[in-house]
């Protein structure tokens, strides 16, 4: 957890305090999604040298700092797979390796009965080779940008596609659609969706890492009528400095529990104008 110094304190030092320690969370090439203000981690490598994914799945709630294995069965073994919320009830995976093979295909997680399903494939769907080490980035509720490695390591040296997710919570389907443009071919990189420099607002999808250059690259712009739709409208995601009370808007977007207890002890990833604040409990407080 990064602390900030109280509000008004010189300089900007951070400095980082646990809050939880548990071996259930000991794993690694897993995904980590917030839905409803807990984490859910899903799958895995379990130990070092480990080539079989694990196929359980943790819930960690931060302000209580417990973490606990979901009861439910048939979870999807996974590892360098990539996961995203979804209507507020579904945590979807997408892609990864199950300890033979690398797939595309989509399960989901239905937090409200604590089972998994096995979504199906659209007929148009234009489905990759098989990715991992891939991200998934929300363009909105039911949309992804998929970005990374697809196939083996020869197709990875040529170059990466870019693969737009459309899921359907209602029929339990999917639909890859191949987007006209690609990168260079990227693995265990970091996606990022920020405000697009210039006169005219909008926003564009960075890509970091994962490959020998050492510049980021777009993998996606959109004009201000086309931004992504889970994005605050207007433009207001600006956030001012760290603040307890400036950031209100922040918390809204970020989806924190109604009645979360706040301190200074927050968790806070804020890239320039698009700042995102999730509030954890701090632990030296009763």
């Amino acid at each position: 957890m990064a602390v900030a110094p109280p509000s008004g304190a010189g300089g900007s030092r951070w400095t980082w305090r646990p809050v939880a320690r548990d071996a259930l969370l000991a794993r690694a090439f897993h995904s980590c999604t917030e839905l409803r203000g807990r984490l859910y981690l899903v799958g895995g490598l379990l130990a070092g040298g480990a080539r079989e994914p694990s196929g359980d799945t943790v819930v960690l709630d931060p302000a209580g700092g417990q973490a606990v294995r979901v009861g439910a069965r048939s979870g999807p073994r996974r590892s360098h797979h990539d996961a995203a919320p979804l209507g507020g009830r579904w945590i979807c995976t997408v892609g990864g390796w199950d300890g033979s093979r690398r797939l595309a295909t989509v399960a989901a997680l239905d937090t409200e009965r604590g089972e998994w399903e096995a979504w199906t494939a659209a007929p148009d769907s234009c489905l990759p080779a098989g990715l991992s080490s891939h991200t998934c980035t929300r363009l909105s509720d039911r949309e992804l940008r998929v970005a990374g490695r697809e196939g083996g390591t020869r197709t990875q040296r040529r170059y990466g596609s870019i693969y737009t997710l459309r899921l359907d919570p209602g029929a339990r389907t999917y639909c890859y659609k191949e987007e006209g443009c690609h990168t260079a071919s990227r693995s265990g990189h970091c996606a990022a969706l920020l405000p697009a420099p210039g006169h005219r607002p909008g926003h564009q999808l960075l890509l970091f890492g994962g490959c020998k250059s050492a510049e980021p690259e777009v993998a996606g712009r959109w004009s201000p009528g086309q931004s992504p739709s889970f994005l605050p409208q207007g433009g207001t995601t600006c956030c001012p400095p760290f603040d307890a009370t400036a950031c209100k808007a922040c918390e809204q977007w970020a989806r924190v529990p109604a009645g979360a207890r706040r301190t200074t002890a927050s968790l806070v990833f804020c890239g320039g104008a698009l700042c995102c604040a999730i509030w954890w409990r701090d632990s030296d407080q009763s």
